[in-house]
């Protein structure tokens, strides 16, 4: 059995919980799993996420800028060392097509990428849940020679 020796968060708004909760739902969670936030309003991205109000007037609160500000944030708060995050509309909404940026890593290693296809709100959650599982598996790969996280994330 190998040595646990990382943790992970979670600050999420159009997903509202949905990352967390897909990684919760594997056994053991607690040996790596620090806590999420539904960050669903603006002002909660701002106060405890350390999203600048100025970064969402620039590049708008639907952007990879605030994706990634999520990440670093929330690392921060749980004190991890990675996070994954999603900002979005999950369905067209008031002018807006569908677009939902997810973004995953460290406070000083972050990516992020765009979904854009609109299957449908649940559908379109669920795919930005599995993308943004996906990819920080990937990123934690290329780690491997210290992450074993084939042995925690799916």
């Amino acid at each position: 059995m190998s040595t646990f020796n990382f943790h992970i968060s979670t600050a999420e708004s159009c997903t509202g919980g949905r990352i967390a909760a897909a990684i919760t739902a594997r056994s053991g969670a607690s040996r790596y799993f620090r806590g999420g936030l539904v960050a669903y309003q603006n002002d909660v991205k701002e106060q405890l996420l350390g999203v600048p109000q100025e970064m969402i007037d620039t590049y708008g609160v639907v952007s990879s800028q605030v994706a990634e500000q999520m990440v670093k944030g929330a690392c921060r708060l749980f004190h991890s060392d990675y996070a994954l995050a999603s900002t979005g509309y999950a369905e067209p909404w008031e002018g807006h097509d569908v677009e939902i940026w997810v973004a995953w890593g460290s406070e000083g290693d972050v990516h992020s990428l765009c979904l854009r296809e609109d299957f449908g709100r649940v559908k379109n959650v669920e795919i930005a849940t599995e993308c943004v599982l996906d990819e920080f598996n990937k990123y934690l790969r290329n780690k491997r020679e210290v992450f074993k996280p084939e042995e925690y994330l799916a």
